[in-house]
């Protein structure tokens, strides 16, 4: 007899586990996050990341693994066209869980379960040459720094108006009496 896989079975038998997991799944590779309750965004890191392992593979015969737990093949033909090549270079971790705290109506604790974003923490490894850990802070940190370009060109605009607008003032070169002098010599004339 085959022992039972760990964990709870979130209120039902395996079928319908299995079936849950999989539209979780589904929802998941459709729009790169959910929203659900910790428990089941626990039990279904695993199914998620497995189910990318074999889209970074490639072949029939993973696809057709992917197609017993994902139903929809448009979502299994982006699972292997867009979402498995970006994880490439990247052994595993691809999914991460933020809990977001309870829910309203009945208290459950909840969390969004979301696919990290692989090409900028890579991207930004290759540029700098840097460790892993590096690489995480500067990744962390890029999004600041192009917000404070975003703010500087903002702010730019605005002071050349002001310079502009000082600018426009007749500028006397001469001092206020070589001024007046030569006000007296012009009315002279």
């Amino acid at each position: 007899m085959p022992s039972p896989a760990k964990g709870a079975r979130l209120g039902g038998g395996a079928s319908h586990e299995k079936h849950m997991l999989g539209n979780l799944a589904t929802a998941l590779f459709e729009h790169g996050r959910i929203t659900t309750t910790h428990a089941k965004a626990k039990r279904l890191r695993p199914v998620a990341e497995r189910l990318v392992t074999f889209a970074k593979r490639g072949d029939i015969a993973a696809r057709r693994r992917v197609l017993t737990v994902v139903k929809d093949k448009g979502v299994v033909h982006t699972l292997f066209t867009e979402i498995g090549p970006s994880y490439a270079g990247r052994p595993g971790g691809y999914t991460r869980i933020i809990k977001i705290g309870n829910r309203k109506g009945d208290n459950a604790p909840m969390a969004i379960i979301e696919l990290v974003e692989p090409m900028l923490e890579q991207v930004v490894a290759e540029a700098t040459g840097a460790t892993k850990r590096a690489a995480k802070e500067s990744a962390a940190a890029a999004p600041v720094q192009s917000e404070a370009a975003e703010v500087a060109e903002e702010i730019k605009p605005d002071t050349e108006e002001v310079l502009v607008e000082e600018s426009t003032e007749p500028v006397n070169e001469l001092g206020e009496e070589e001024a007046a002098a030569s006000d007296e010599d012009t009315t002279k004339e």
